[in-house]
């Protein structure tokens, strides 16, 4: 059993933010594979299904960004795994718009979801990295994550997010170069 938490912030206002593409990630896996039901556990909200013979759980937490760790945490005890059960979806600012890059540990990039999860259960999980670009200057940064993706950015976007959920097959398997590749080809049809 696999955990892949996508990571957001709650609510409408939130929906279309760069900050919010792990959560955009988690719905179009489940809308693809036919996951179950929304549930709310572990403080925030959860689907189940199977991917490639593979029973995952996923979670979008609903304690803001900052507090991601705390849901997270709470999912990997309740079903008594550990870090190498669990996959985390979200933004990265250092990797363009469209490319998508998988790694195992690494640092935080002062994203606070990462760091709160590495307070929790320390740096060593697997994260699928989604590029979201860089403003080009550090005052515009927060602005940056925080603003919703321009209309211009859509067709990339749901290109991007479909690219993942149709190879998410290779991500349960754990062959995460093969994710990569298949993800990166997608994006270049």
């Amino acid at each position: 059993m696999q955990i892949w938490a996508g990571l957001g912030n709650p609510g409408p206002r939130y929906a279309l933010n760069r900050h919010n593409v792990g959560f955009m990630a988690m719905d179009v896996i489940a809308e693809m594979h036919d996951f179950g039901p929304v549930q709310k556990k572990f403080q925030g909200w959860v689907q189940e299904g199977r991917i490639g013979g593979v029973r995952i759980t996923l979670l979008k937490p609903a304690t803001f960004m900052n507090e991601s760790g705390r849901s997270v945490a709470e999912a990997l005890r309740f079903f008594k795994l550990q870090t190498d059960a669990l996959t985390v979806f979200h933004d990265e600012l250092d990797l363009a718009p469209g490319k998508v890059k998988v790694r195992i540990g690494g640092g935080l990039a002062g994203h606070n979801g990462l760091r709160s999860i590495d307070q929790h259960l320390g740096p060593d999980f697997r994260r699928v990295r989604i590029g979201i670009g860089h403003p080009g200057q550090k005052e515009r940064v927060h602005g940056h994550v925080l603003g919703n993706y321009a209309k211009a950015e859509i067709d990339g976007l749901v290109n991007m997010l479909a690219a993942i959920g149709a190879e998410a097959e290779w991500l349960a398997k754990g062959d995460d170069a093969r994710f990569m590749s298949d993800v990166a080809r997608r994006m270049q049809d």
